[in-house]
């Protein structure tokens, strides 16, 4: 799989295990999926990385799509695909990141029928699921499924063409396929003995992470880069939300603090300053809060 390394703009050692864990994860038949997420400025090509990842699994078309508008329309899609593939994503709304981990773990959907009061619809699917972004907070359900990889930007004397970089990918592609799946024959043979000592969430995908792993005789890089980017992904929704900085500036001050959910918010808001609390995302009340 090196030669997918050279194609794909990966920062380092840690980003190149948890990819090669994903694309794993990815054909094997039975979930909880993680969802993987690309992230980086202007001219990282993540779009690029985010094709080249899902044609090795899913080569469908369109490769990549836009956000859905309603959950019928994402259910719809992880039907048609194997690969929930979005591309470019500016904002991830409250019921678009419920959807997602349902998808990842496995979820039902049932909507009433076109031209019909009393039939019912019902769409069950569990997908690995892809995304692209510059910078896209996480609310903390999806970041505990979620394997985050931030690409550099790429230097002018670095760039191909699209043209050139494909045809490489389609000269390599079967080679790459046989190494993909040489990896995930490796890592069934050693499912059985693999044991971890501490099991993080989305524990089968880290189990068969760290088969593949062993299997392929490679430094045990996986789960160090798998909780470091967790960690990183929790520090991101932080300072994205204008409630968790209120909180950090409070414990920060005070060092300890009790009282009720009203009290907290109160206090949150005191230091939050008004232009926060009128923002949209602030807790109008201390239910909203909790």
């Amino acid at each position: 799989l090196a030669a997918l390394r050279q194609l794909a703009n990966l920062r380092d050692d840690s980003h190149w295990a948890l990819a090669v864990a994903w694309l794993v994860a990815a054909l094997y038949p039975r979930g909880p999926y993680p969802c993987l997420g690309l992230r980086g400025e202007q001219g990282s090509a993540k779009t690029t990385c985010a094709r080249l990842l899902r044609a090795l699994v899913d080569p469908a078309t369109p490769d990549l799509r836009a956000e859905p508008t309603e959950l019928r329309d994402l259910m719809i899609t992880a039907r048609g695909s194997w690969i929930v593939a979005l591309d470019n994503l500016s904002h991830l709304p409250v019921w678009l990141s419920d959807a997602l981990c349902r998808l990842a773990t496995g979820s039902g959907f049932a909507t009433r029928e076109l031209y019909s009061d009393t039939d019912e619809v019902i769409f069950t699917a569990q997908r690995p699921v892809l995304w692209t972004a510059i910078d896209l907070p996480l609310r903390d359900d999806l970041a505990d499924r979620a394997v985050l990889l931030d690409l550099p930007a790429i230097a002018e004397a670095e760039r191909r063409t699209e043209a050139a970089l494909w045809a490489r990918f389609e000269a390599l592609r079967p080679q790459l396929l046989g190494a993909l799946l040489d990896r995930l024959a490796g890592a069934l043979r050693e499912l059985p003995a693999t044991r971890l000592d501490r099991l993080p969430r989305m524990a089968d995908f880290a189990v068969l992470a760290v088969a593949a792993e062993r299997a392929a005789g490679e430094p045990a890089r996986f789960l160090a880069a798998y909780s470091g980017q967790r960690h990183a992904a929790y520090e991101a929704a932080l300072e994205a939300s204008a409630v968790g900085q209120a909180l950090v500036a409070l414990v920060r001050e005070q060092g300890a603090w009790e009282g009720t959910a009203a009290e907290l918010l109160a206090a949150l808001a005191a230091h939050a300053g008004e232009a926060a609390t009128r923002a949209r995302g602030w807790p109008r009340s201390a239910r909203a809060l909790v």
